[in-house]
C-alpha cells in the first residue's frame, strides 16, 4: 500500500452505490424487480474512538474493537487502531415495504420479510464487495461481520450480543442513536439495516451530532414521551419501564415469525420489525430532537 495514496469519502460511496445499483442480489425476488433497499448512506468512524472500548467493558470481553477485527483478518500485519477507520453504512427499508409493514399487526408483511432475507444476503455481499474492493485500491479492508469467528455469546450485562456489533458501530460513526426498543434510529429512520467495514484508508471521519448520548434521538429517553414501539410489539417484549427484553423478543421470532415466513414466503431468516415502523422515527429524526443536535 503506498501511504501518499488515499480515497476521498466520494470514492468509497460511489463503491458502495454502484454495488447497490447494480448488484442482481439487490432485488426482493418479486415481479417487477424492485430493489431490496432505498439508496445507502455512511459514515466514518476512528478506529482508536474510546467509544469502542467502552462498549467492550459494557458489552463483554469478547466483543472485537476494531483493532483486533483487523488483526483477525492480517495476523502477519496487523495495525493499530490509531491507523484504522470503520466505515459503517446504512440500507434504509424502502417506502413500499414500509408502507406494508406499517398495516400488519402480528406478522411481519411479505416485503418486510424478503428484506430481511434476501435483503440481508445483499448486505453480506456488500460488506465483501466494500472490503474487496478496498483491498484492491490497495488498503487492505475486512468486514468484521464476514469473519469466520463472529458468532453470539451471552454478555453478563445485556444477555444475547454478537463480537461485532454493526449497531454500535453505526453509533459511533455518528450514523444514529438507540431507542426503546434497542433500534438505532438514524436520520433515515429506525427501519433500516447496517454493515460495515475495517480499513487502513484514511479517510475523514464524520463527525457525532450527539457527542456520547447513546439515547439522544428517542422520544421516549430524550422526552418521556411516544412510547410507541412497545405498544407495536405483538410479544410484549418491549415497555418503557425495562425497554427491550431480548428473551421475550427472540422466542417470539423463533417460534413465531420465523415459522411463519418460511412456510408462507419461503424466506426464514429472523424477521420480525413491528417495532420499526408507524412510530415516529420509522424514517427520520423526531424533528423536535434532531433541532437540537
Amino acid at each position: 500500500m503506498n501511504s501518499s495514496e488515499q480515497l476521498s469519502l466520494e470514492q468509497v460511496e460511489k463503491i458502495i452505490h454502484d454495488f447497490w445499483n447494480t448488484a442482481p442480489s439487490n432485488s426482493l425476488h418479486l415481479e417487477g424487480g424492485e430493489k431490496a433497499w432505498a439508496l445507502p448512506r455512511m459514515a466514518i468512524a476512528k478506529g482508536d474512538d474510546p467509544l469502542f472500548s467502552r462498549m467492550k467493558e459494557l458489552i463483554g470481553p469478547f466483543l472485537w474493537t476494531p483493532e483486533e477485527a483487523y488483526a483477525l483478518a492480517y495476523p502477519d500485519a496487523p495495525l493499530p487502531s490509531s491507523e484504522l477507520r470503520v466505515i459503517s453504512y446504512v440500507l434504509p427499508q424502502t417506502q413500499a415495504t414500509r408502507g406494508d409493514q406499517r398495516e400488519a399487526t402480528d406478522l411481519p408483511s411479505e416485503r418486510w420479510a424478503r428484506s430481511r432475507f434476501h435483503g440481508e444476503e445483499f448486505n453480506c455481499e456488500l460488506r465483501l464487495h466494500l472490503a474487496d474492493a478496498l483491498t484492491e485500491a490497495g488498503f487492505p479492508s475486512v468486514a468484521p461481520e464476514r469473519l469466520p469467528g463472529f458468532d453470539y455469546r451471552q454478555s453478563e450485562r445485556f444477555g444475547l450480543a454478537s463480537n461485532w456489533s454493526e449497531r454500535h458501530a453505526a453509533f459511533i460513526a455518528g450514523l444514529g442513536t438507540f431507542g426503546l426498543s434497542d433500534g438505532l434510529i438514524t436520520r433515515w429512520g429506525k427501519a433500516v439495516r447496517f454493515g460495515s467495514v475495517v480499513t487502513p484508508a484514511r479517510l475523514s471521519v464524520t463527525e457525532r451530532p450527539y457527542a456520547e448520548d447513546h439515547q439522544a434521538w428517542c422520544l421516549w429517553y430524550a422526552k418521556g414521551t411516544c412510547g410507541v414501539c412497545a405498544r407495536r410489539c405483538p410479544a410484549d417484549a418491549i415497555s418503557t419501564g425495562e425497554g427491550h427484553d431480548k428473551k421475550a423478543c427472540f422466542q417470539y421470532i423463533r417460534d413465531v415469525t420465523t415459522p411463519y415466513t418460511t412456510s408462507t414466503f419461503g424466506t426464514g431468516a429472523t424477521p420480525c420489525g413491528l417495532c420499526q415502523v408507524k412510530i415516529p422515527c420509522e424514517a427520520q429524526v423526531p424533528p423536535v430532537l434532531l433541532s437540537k443536535s
